[in-house]
């Protein structure tokens, strides 16, 4: 199976960008092999590369990569005929998720026809040129949920039951906070300890895109994770887990949770007036 976490994330004043992220396991009855999770769809147009979309997809592997194809074969004809080979609007984004609604629909109703169970989902993600991000997750239907706005995220696969979801909601994430957080971080952390309860769910082994408008307001990026982020990504998350477990154990042994909650309040104040 597969765990695959889309987050939006404000990452300055009225400006948005999306982090997808997915481990690299998949499984088909006892056999488990590396997997491609994350599919970028970029206009390629006089040597240059115009991004349109993140799609992340989850259950049987032939259907998810027809699915990515379809979704950017229509994304690609609506750049060019529609868009004037720029990255969509939020507007035209949402226009475009209803003709890859549509053409989902049909494939997998002619699949169910067949006597052919639909297992799949997928998020379809882009960030416009003003900063504005969606997120839309397909059902094995066809049909397209937009999670932009509530709740900010999406989360598919099998690791969503297995802890996915929870330790989002656990660790504090919400787009109202996220500014002050490294989603990148979040993600890779998120899908290392569901891994690690789940055996259909690897490592975080670098699979991570993220899109947003760039330093200069003008252009829209799209780019994966870089090694050197990996690897340091890597260490972090073995750390924190070592920082939760500390804590934990500290509340064990503390007076009571308010003792630690009041020590844990002086030294975030006394870290904030040192300047760090």
């Amino acid at each position: 199976m597969t765990l695959v976490i889309a987050l939006k994330w404000y990452v300055g004043p009225n400006e948005e960008a999306i982090v997808v992220s997915a481990d690299s396991r998949a499984t088909v009855g006892p056999v488990s092999y590396e997997a491609r999770k994350i599919y970028p769809i970029v206009l390629r147009e006089d040597d240059e590369e115009i991004p349109l979309a993140i799609a992340g997809g989850a259950g049987d592997a032939s259907i998810v990569k027809q699915s990515f194809r379809i979704a950017e074969r229509l994304l690609i004809k609506m750049a060019r005929e529609e868009w004037g080979c720029k990255t969509p609007s939020f507007e035209e984004f949402e226009e475009a998720v209803r003709a890859v609604e549509a053409r989902f629909m049909r494939r997998f109703s002619q699949l169910r026809g067949q006597g052919i169970e639909v297992d799949f989902q997928m998020i379809l993600a882009s960030v416009d040129p003003h900063g504005k991000a969606s997120i839309y997750l397909f059902d094995p239907r066809g049909l397209a949920e937009p999670m932009h706005d509530d709740p900010g995220f999406a989360v598919i696969g099998k690791g969503f039951f297995t802890g996915g979801n929870l330790l989002l909601k656990l660790l504090g994430y919400s787009p109202s906070e996220s500014a002050s957080m490294d989603l990148g971080l979040l993600t890779a952390f998120i899908i290392d300890v569901v891994s690690e309860v789940d055996t259909s769910v690897g490592p975080f082994v670098g699979e991570s895109w993220l899109m947003r408008v760039d330093e200069s307001g003008t252009k829209v990026v799209l780019g994966p994770l870089k090694d050197e982020a990996l690897r340091e990504f890597k260490d972090k998350v073995k750390k924190r887990r070592n920082l939760i477990r500390k804590l934990w154990r500290l509340c064990e042994i503390a007076e009571s949770e308010e003792a630690v909650d009041k020590m844990l309040e002086e030294a975030f104040k006394k870290w904030l007036k040192s300047g760090n």
